[in-house]
């Protein structure tokens, strides 16, 4: 009972963090018809901004750490990653009206990183005092690109396996007598084979062109940009004296967009599935206790904090709202965007601010300690 009393008292207090505020007043502004606007070229520079000081934080840390202790961490968000696309294709893709792609690419939406929610996490444990190492801000990329990747792949081979059942059930079509199926499909000569070899369609997935193109997208080419000019240079100056002070006047405008964002697109998942709507209500906390699970064994194993601990799992329990759509637009692009597009920025990354990050602080507070 006091375990449960305490939680409660550090959720509730997480939640009148400045954060928290400006993305609730967001939606709040926005469902009342407020003609309020933030110019894209705005909002893409904060993104920025933020991200490069999440990456050079990350950097500096790294640069004085035990690259040991990153070890385990790092695998647990790789495995988290690609169990969260997994997940998605085994059930989301289950439900009545749902088409597997799209389900698929929902999944690999959710199971990549919102840069924004990892910064809005950040700073809400910053404004709490809650210790986290500073490298934990570098599991980013190895959450995003393996969850990306895998569902790339996981809906070529389901779009692959329909197209051998499509063909095989119209091979197996009656033909009439003295007709035939079709032309002879035997080579006669060995050139003939290695033309036949050569022009036949291949169903592998080639893995780098997916990697890199997560790599190009914005936000992680910001965030290991900074985590480069981090570990490789000296930025501590510049990070101190304009960097870090920016940081919670950016995040603030940030999520005041991202609220408004939220309620406009909350349209087009009306044009989806409703289970889409169940989907992204519940899918950022499931994520989330996955990764605080596997955190805390880490956290006995190796000493990671409880702070790094809820940071892995907000990390996990958002979904990419910058670098993740383009990249599943040209992996998955029988995928419908306003099924995935809407199911996370509608709910999945309010639900993953609003309730994720004070939800994961407060247990990890209350079950670790710090």
């Amino acid at each position: 009972m006091d375990f449960l009393s305490d939680f409660l008292t550090k959720f509730g207090s997480q939640l009148q963090s400045p954060t928290l505020g400006f993305l609730m007043g967001g939606i709040v502004i926005a469902a009342f018809g407020s003609r309020l606007t933030i110019p894209d070229a705005v909002y893409k520079f904060i993104v920025f901004m933020l991200l490069i000081k999440v990456g050079l934080s990350g950097g500096i840390a790294i640069r004085g750490a035990n690259l040991a202790d990153m070890l385990l961490p790092a695998l647990f968000a790789v495995a988290t990653g690609i169990l969260i696309v997994f997940i998605g294709r085994f059930t989301l893709a289950k439900l009545p009206g749902i088409r597997t792609v799209d389900a698929i690419a929902t999944a690999g939406l959710f199971g990549a990183v919102s840069g924004s929610t990892l910064a809005a996490g950040i700073t809400v444990m910053e404004g709490q005092g809650v210790f986290y190492e500073p490298w934990a801000a570098a599991l980013y990329p190895f959450m995003d690109i393996p969850a990306l990747v895998t569902a790339i792949v996981v809906a070529s081979v389901y779009k692959s396996k329909k197209r051998e059942v499509e063909a095989d059930s119209f091979s197996k079509q009656p033909v009439a007598a003295g007709e035939y199926s079709g032309e002879p499909v035997y080579p006669t000569t060995r050139q003939e084979y290695l033309d036949q070899k050569r022009d036949k369609p291949t169903n592998r997935v080639e893995i780098w062109p997916i990697v890199k193109e997560s790599l190009q997208g914005s936000a992680l080419s910001a965030l290991l940009l900074g985590l480069a000019l981090g570990l490789l240079t000296r930025p501590e100056s510049v990070f101190e004296s304009f960097y870090e002070p920016l940081f919670r006047g950016f995040l603030s405008i940030l999520m005041l967009v991202m609220g408004m964002e939220a309620w406009s697109r909350l349209g087009e998942l009306r044009k989806v599935a409703q289970w889409y709507a169940v989907y992204a209500f519940i899918a950022p906390l499931l994520h989330g206790f996955i990764a605080f699970g596997l955190g805390m064994i880490a956290h006995y194993v190796t000493g990671f904090s409880p702070g790094g601990v809820a940071l892995l799992a907000i990390i996990a329990a958002s979904s990419s709202d910058i670098s993740g759509p383009p990249t599943l637009r040209a992996g998955i692009p029988s995928a419908n965007p306003s099924a995935y597009i809407g199911s996370s920025t509608a709910i999945g990354t309010p639900v993953a601010i609003a309730i994720g990050i004070p939800l994961f602080i407060g247990l990890a507070q209350a079950t670790m300690g710090g």
